[in-house]
């Protein structure tokens, strides 16, 4: 079988589909992929929100890639897009999705940045992901998440160009699909239903040997 049809069970499932609204602040959540900076600078262009936070250091999938934080490629990338230094914000300590909400909030009340609806862009697999995260972690947030508005085909061509192998790329998003289930069992999700073929799709893929992001 062709990996591309789970994978797009997958894909599809993980996304929030959400549209866009208007916001106080963009927040960039920081991995490898500095296509999130540049939705993020296009979405700051066209007037959704006056000022964009990047949040991220280096988490598991950056770690050994890169020397230098998430958050600081990002703003780099953004500023390149014509985003003024003066509108991006850093939060460059975190290393995973709990601490990419603490210290994202931390910043926003310790600053006064206003944060009553907060636009988010993550990677389109780890749109659920975070809005179960902060269902938990801070469920009173008023919050919109988007993504790059890529294929997979153009999500896997941009990974390689920026490092990763197609199977470390695939590996990633079954790795993130089992952590819907596993992390909600653990706490720190708001659990999700999760359809049986999203989970044959997801077995289908471990059998083709997209394994090497699962947690153990």
């Amino acid at each position: 079988m062709d990996f591309l049809e789970p994978l797009q069970i997958i894909w599809d499932y993980l996304g929030m589909h959400q549209t866009p609204t208007k916001a106080d602040c963009i927040v960039g959540f920081g991995n490898f992929n500095t296509n999130i900076a540049r939705r993020a600078a296009e979405l700051y262009h066209q007037g959704y929100a006056p000022k964009i936070l990047f949040t991220g250091g280096l988490g598991r999938n950056t770690t050994r890639l890169f020397t230098e934080p998430e958050a600081v490629r990002f703003a780099k990338v953004a500023m390149e897009c014509g985003v003024p230094e003066c509108d991006i914000i850093l939060e460059d300590r975190s290393t995973n999705t709990k601490e990419n909400i603490d210290f994202m909030r931390e910043i926003f009340e310790k600053q006064g940045i206003p944060h009553d609806h907060v636009l988010g862009v993550h990677q389109p697999f780890m749109e659920r992901r975070i809005c179960a995260a902060l269902g938990v972690y801070w469920p009173e947030l008023n919050f919109t998440v988007t993504s790059p508005q890529v294929t997979i085909p153009e999500y896997l061509a941009s990974a390689k160009e920026q490092g990763m192998t197609e199977n470390a790329a695939i590996s990633v998003i079954v790795g993130d699909f089992q952590r819907m289930d596993l992390y909600a069992k653990l706490g720190y999700q708001v659990p999700q239903e999760i359809p049986e073929e999203a989970w044959h799709a997801f077995h289908a893929l471990v059998a083709m040997g997209y394994d090497k992001q699962l947690a153990k």
